[in-house]
């Protein structure tokens, strides 16, 4: 990696969440950024206000590229911000594009969720387009394989969500930042 891009890397202070839907990105990311006295922002929450229209009306209009290519806008404007938690869509990770930036621009951590975890969680979600099927589990699990070995190659830190508490899970995650920047800097 380049000496400036390293830096800015480190030195923006942000931090990225990256995984499923369903993985904990959101509700993970606003406790995170107020133990770490960070601002919070949802990248699809981003994309909404911006737009003006849900993300559902957004894939009824334009489809899946034309949300992708919504989302790309949004995380460019939103990774030179800095000390941000950003937490970004699912799909973030399927343009190239996307994930160099996010491998720039801050510490880019997988919350990672098995399938049946990320089920109980979008299970009665009506605003996840991707997620509007019969069968519900084997879209999940479909999405998790196309989707992992690219949050496994953006990813600086990997952390399983399971079963436990969200503050537990911030205070490992916490720990594990402070960690890695320990070993990287």
């Amino acid at each position: 990696m380049q000496n400036g891009t390293n830096n800015r890397k480190f030195q923006s202070g942000n931090l990225i969440l990256v995984g499923m839907m369903g993985s904990g990105k959101t509700t993970m990311g606003r406790i995170l950024a107020k133990h770490l006295d960070k601002v919070f922002v949802d990248s699809d929450e981003e994309i909404q206000y911006r737009t003006g229209v849900t993300i559902p009306h957004i894939f009824d209009v334009e489809g899946e590229p034309g949300f992708r290519q919504r989302e790309t806008d949004a995380l460019e404007a939103l990774v030179q911000r800095d000390d941000l938690v950003l937490a970004t869509g699912g799909g973030a990770v399927l343009a190239e594009q996307n994930r160099a930036m996010l491998r720039q621009n801050g510490i880019v951590i997988y919350l990672k969720a098995g399938v049946h975890d990320l089920w109980l969680r979008t299970r009665n979600d009506r605003n996840r387009p991707l997620l509007q099927t019969g069968n519900l589990h084997a879209r999940l699990a479909d999405l998790l394989h196309q989707r992992e070995a690219l949050y496994q190659q953006v990813a600086d830190i990997v952390i399983p969500t399971g079963r436990q508490s969200v503050h537990a899970l911030m205070l490992r995650l916490a720990g594990e930042i402070e960690n890695y920047r320990k070993r990287n800097q």
